[in-house]
C-alpha cells in the first residue's frame, strides 16, 4: 500500500471539529451518487422494458420481416404469390431465422343486429406461430388450422368483441369486401378473445383461416398473400432483413417491421432521448456533490497539505491523496445505488406493483428490462466522468504554499 492511499483512508479522521464538518458532507455525497444511480438504473430499465413490450406487440401482429409481391405493399388486397418458393419453408434453417409462415389479408365488415364494424381479416395457415396470441388471449383459446378443411373459428380482440357484444362461442357474420365493392358474407364462431393493449392493432385485426381469404379472392390452394419471417434476435433485424431481401428473388419484395411501421419505431427511438437527459442530469448532480465534498476536504486539510509539501511531497502526490478519497466515496455510492436500483427493478419485474392505464401507455404494468451490460457501462461512465471532473478542483492544491498553509486556521 503506497503512502498516498494510506493517508487518503484516514483523511476524515481527526479532531471533533473536522468530523462535524466532513462526515455530513461525505454522507450527502454518497447518498447523492447512490440516488442518482438508482434513478438512472430504474429509468434505463423501464424505457428498455417499454420499448421491448411495444416492439414485441407490433412484431406479434406482423412478424420481423414480410415477403410480398411488389404491388401489394401497404394494401389489404394483395396480389397472390405462389407458395412454391425456393425459400419456403427451408428459410427457417438459416442461422438467425426462427420461423417462416404464410399469410393473407382482406378487408371486411362484422355485422350484428345492432352494430357494424370494419376490420381486417388476417388469414393464417397450419404453420402459423401462435405463441404471441396464446399469451394475449383472455377468453377462449386459439384454433388449429387444417390445410385440408377450412376452419370457421376466429380470434377477436377484446375491443371488437365488446363493441359488437360478442362472446366466446357466439356466431357472427363477417362480410368480405371484394375488389368490385360487393360484400360476400360468411358465418364464423368466436373461438377466442385477445387483448394486447395496442389499440392501433386491437381495433383492426381478426384472425381467421387463410382458406376463407383464398376462396373469396378466387385464389388457388397454393396461392397466398405473402410470407412472414420471425428471427431469433431483434438486434439482427437489419442484417437478416438484408439477407432475406437478397434471397427472395427479383419478383418479390421484402420489408422489415420497422419499414412497415416507421412512426411507431421512431417514437420508440425518441424514448432514448428521455433516458439520456435523465442520465446527464443525474451525473451532473453527482459531479457537483463530489466536487463540493472534495473542496471542503481540501479546505479542512489545508494544514496537512502544507506539512506534506514542507516534507517534500510533490503536488501530484498530494492531489492523489484526495482523489483516492473521492474515488472511495464514489465507489461506495455506486455500490449502494446498484444494490437498491437492481432490487427495485427485480421486485417490479417479479410482482408488478407499479401499474399503468393500458389505454394510455399500451401496457398495464410498468415493464422492466434489466440489461447487465448497460448497467455496467453506466457505472463505468459515471466513475470515469466524476474522476475526470475531480482533477479540476484538485488543482487548487498546487496553489497552496507550505508557509501559508501551516499558518492556516
Amino acid at each position: 500500500m503506497n503512502l498516498e492511499y494510506f493517508i487518503s483512508k484516514n483523511i476524515v479522521k481527526g479532531d471533533s471539529h473536522s468530523k462535524k464538518i466532513t462526515k455530513p458532507i461525505i454522507r450527502i455525497s454518497i447518498i447523492a451518487i447512490a440516488l442518482g444511480l438508482i434513478v438512472m438504473i430504474v429509468a434505463l430499465s423501464i424505457v428498455g422494458g417499454f420499448q421491448r413490450e411495444i416492439r414485441n406487440k407490433v412484431i406479434g401482429f406482423g412478424s420481423h420481416i414480410q415477403i410480398t409481391s411488389y404491388d401489394s405493399q401497404n394494401t389489404y388486397e394483395a396480389s397472390p404469390i405462389s407458395i412454391n418458393q425456393d425459400f419456403y419453408p427451408g428459410l427457417d434453417s438459416v442461422d438467425g431465422i426462427k420461423h417462416i409462415q404464410k399469410y393473407a389479408m382482406k378487408a371486411g365488415i362484422i355485422k350484428t343486429k345492432e352494430e357494424i364494424y370494419g376490420i381486417v381479416v388476417k388469414g393464417v395457415g397450419s404453420d402459423f406461430d401462435w405463441s404471441f396470441f396464446n399469451e394475449k388471449i383472455i377468453e377462449g383459446s386459439s384454433f388449429l388450422v387444417n390445410d385440408e378443411k377450412a376452419q370457421n373459428d376466429v380470434l377477436l380482440s377484446n375491443h371488437i368483441a365488446t363493441k359488437m357484444k360478442l362472446k366466446v362461442g357466439d356466431k357472427m357474420f363477417l362480410y368480405f369486401i371484394q375488389k368490385n365493392g360487393q360484400l360476400r358474407p360468411k358465418d364464423f364462431i368466436v373461438k377466442g378473445i385477445y387483448q394486447t393493449g395496442l389499440e392501433q392493432f386491437d381495433n383492426l385485426y381478426v384472425i381467421a383461416d387463410i382458406a376463407h381469404i383464398q376462396k373469396r379472392n378466387g385464389w388457388e390452394k397454393n396461392e397466398v398473400g405473402g410470407f412472414e419471417v420471425l428471427i431469433d434476435d431483434y438486434n439482427d433485424l437489419e442484417k437478416m432483413g438484408d439477407y432475406v431481401y437478397e434471397n427472395v428473388g427479383y419478383k418479390l419484395h421484402s420489408s422489415t417491421i420497422k419499414d412497415q411501421n416507421p412512426d411507431i419505431f421512431n417514437w420508440l427511438s425518441l424514448q432514448d432521448y428521455n433516458v439520456n437527459i435523465i442520465i446527464i442530469l443525474m451525473i451532473i448532480v453527482a459531479i457537483i456533490n463530489i466536487i463540493s465534498a472534495l473542496l471542503i476536504l481540501i479546505l479542512e486539510r489545508t494544514n496537512m497539505i502544507g506539512i506534506l509539501k514542507a516534507l517534500g511531497m510533490p503536488n501530484w502526490n498530494v492531489r492523489k491523496i484526495f482523489l483516492y478519497n473521492a474515488v472511495h466515496l464514489i465507489v461506495k455510492g455506486l455500490i449502494w445505488g446498484n444494490a437498491i436500483g437492481i432490487i427495485i427493478c427485480i421486485v417490479q419485474q417479479q410482482f408488478g406493483f407499479l401499474t399503468l392505464p393500458e389505454e394510455s401507455y399500451y401496457v398495464s404494468v410498468v415493464p422492466i428490462e434489466l440489461n447487465i451490460l448497460n448497467i455496467l457501462l453506466l457505472n463505468i461512465g459515471t466513475l470515469v466522468l466524476c474522476v475526470l471532473m475531480l482533477l479540476i478542483p484538485s488543482f487548487v492544491i498546487t496553489k497552496i504554499t507550505p508557509v501559508k498553509a501551516i499558518r492556516f486556521d
